[in-house]
């Protein structure tokens, strides 16, 4: 959790990821925890340019398909020019659109 203590960047994160990191099996206490956790993080709202991004994405890497979810995460940082960090780079890596970090291991 240094990370996010010690970080000056700031930290956004999309409703996809919300809806991943809150959805069971957690209990009502780490959910609570966690919608505590991301008050102090900026939430990005989908607009056009990242419907254009998701869809542009889809239609280059067909395995996106199966991964809606990452493909919009992927469609956010690239169409709003952040970072990508994730602890699950498999589905990211090859999309070139973007720049990603491995979560702890890049930091």
């Amino acid at each position: 959790m240094s990370f996010f203590r010690d970080t000056t960047a700031t930290i956004y994160y999309s409703h996809v990821t919300r809806k991943e990191l809150i959805a069971p099996p957690i209990s009502d206490r780490e959910k609570n925890e966690i919608l505590a956790f991301l008050q102090n993080y900026r939430l990005v709202n989908a607009d056009p340019q990242i419907a254009d991004g998701f869809s542009t994405l889809l239609n280059k890497y067909t395995y996106l398909k199966d991964h809606l979810a990452d493909a919009l995460i992927a469609a956010t940082a690239w169409k709003k020019g952040l970072e990508l960090v994730t602890t699950n780079p498999r589905h990211f890596a090859p999309i070139e659109e973007i720049k990603m970090s491995r979560f702890p291991e890049d930091f």
